[in-house]
């Protein structure tokens, strides 16, 4: 017996519930703003429910919901509104936390996303998509069009250069993913 398919509007509440949060998240690590950010979404989510019966499964739904991502803020990157106009701070203080440990904790992931906000966009994005969406190089690689090498060089000189801007503080691991 043949499994019914999904129809185009389930298929895309499916996809609505298991990447809407992460989807938004990572849009606003790569454009740093989130009002910015929740507008770039939606146009994502439009582009995704207007392709998806073209969508052939060629790759994985998720390779090609965040190569739309990508290329939703490739196109804010080169708009006028990016060039002219500063985008503003989005980093906030989360929930209260109730030990001096998980304010630290806290304390350490932001200054590490602040030094991340400064990287050149092309840095920024393959250490968005590796360490905050937890990619692989090669998914890394077939989301922005570019060779698996050009990911590993990305990855390996946005961490000199966070390792340059950090150099005064403690030093950082690059395993340590709390949250």
């Amino acid at each position: 017996m043949d499994k019914l398919k999904p129809t185009h509007d389930e298929a895309f509440e499916q996809i609505m519930r298991s990447y809407g949060t992460r989807v938004l998240r990572l849009v606003i690590f790569l454009v740093k703003d989130r009002s910015l950010a929740e507008d770039i979404t939606q146009d994502v989510f439009v582009k995704v429910y207007r392709n998806l019966p073209r969508f052939r499964g060629d790759s994985n739904i998720q390779t090609w919901l965040y190569r739309i991502v990508v290329n939703e803020c490739k196109g804010y990157w080169r708009s006028w509104s990016f060039r002219n106009i500063l985008p503003q701070s989005w980093i906030k203080g989360g929930a209260e936390h109730s030990t001096e440990s998980a304010v630290l904790e806290q304390a350490d992931r932001d200054q590490l996303v602040q030094q991340v906000m400064l990287l050149p966009k092309l840095y920024r994005q393959v250490i968005a998509l590796h360490y905050y969406a937890d990619l692989s190089i090669a998914e890394i690689a077939e989301i922005l069009g570019a060779s698996e090498g050009t990911v590993r060089t990305r990855l390996y000189r946005a961490r000199q250069q966070l390792k340059q801007q950090m150099a005064g503080e403690e030093e950082w691991e690059w395993t340590r993913t709390n949250g």
